[in-house]
Formats: structure tokens, C-alpha cells, sequence
């Protein structure tokens, strides 16, 4: 699998797609707000993780794909969940790369000066997630 930029995809988003993932993400910021204020920041940082626009994505991949084979006359909603699928394979590695940076923001941020320690993160956060995504390119094969 290549990666690559769809720039022609912005112009066939509609505004109230861009609104749902904003509510979406919105609302799982406020729930990690509400669960931090409640039982602490440590439990409020782990919902930190969650990718808070994913259900929206997920959602509006499926539909675009469908829509897309619907407009060519082909009724089959499969290539909708399967492009969803993969989008949620995607998800969840840049998940696990995630964790790495928030474990990296955890070790580093009490010894180190606040700039060097996220930065560093950062650097590990994108390490991880190339990582895992070739680990899977290669067990998988795709």
C-alpha cells in the first residue's frame, strides 16, 4: 500500500461532514475533561489516547465508499466496511504510536525541559508508528 495526499477530497467533503468530526472530537474532549476533573488527570490522560474524530471518520469512509459504487450503479455496501476496516487498522497503529508518546511525555517531562522532552516524544511517537505500520506491512503482506 502506497500513501498518499487526496487533495481533490476536501472539495467533495461536505460542510456538515467537517461538522460531525468536529462534533465528535469535541465531544470526546469534554468527556476527557469531565473524567480528569472527576477521578484525576492521570485517568483523564488515558482517555487522551482515544482518536476523537475516528467514529466520524469511520462513518463518513464507509459512506463514501458505498456512495462511490453506488454512483456506478454497483449495490454493495462491503467495500464501505472494508475501506472503514482499513482506516481502523490505521487508527489503531497510530494508537499504539500514541502510547508511545504519552509513556515518552512521562518519562521525560519531570527531568527534562518541557520543549526537548516533547519534542523527543514527538520524534518517538512518529518512529513508533512507522514502525508498527511496516511490522504489519510485512506480517501481513499488503
Amino acid at each position: 500500500m502506497r500513501i498518499n495526499f487526496d487533495f481533490s477530497a476536501l472539495k467533495r467533503t461536505r460542510w456538515y461532514e467537517y461538522a460531525l468530526r468536529l462534533f465528535f472530537g469535541g465531544a470526546v474532549t469534554v468527556a476527557t475533561g469531565l473524567i480528569a476533573k472527576r477521578y484525576g488527570p492521570v485517568m483523564g490522560g488515558l482517555f487522551l489516547a482515544f482518536p476523537a474524530i475516528f467514529p466520524a471518520s469511520a462513518t463518513l469512509v464507509e459512506k463514501h465508499e458505498t456512495e462511490k459504487k453506488r454512483r456506478k450503479g454497483i449495490i454493495d455496501n462491503s467495500r464501505g466496511r472494508k475501506a472503514a476496516a482499513l482506516d481502523a487498522r490505521g487508527a489503531a497503529l497510530g494508537s499504539v504510536g500514541l502510547s508511545c508518546f504519552a509513556i515518552a511525555v512521562w518519562l521525560l517531562l519531570p527531568h527534562w525541559k518541557a520543549s526537548l522532552g516533547l519534542l523527543t516524544a514527538l520524534a518517538i511517537w512518529v518512529a513508533a508508528s512507522i514502525a508498527f505500520w511496516l511490522l504489519h506491512r510485512v506480517h501481513y503482506g499488503k
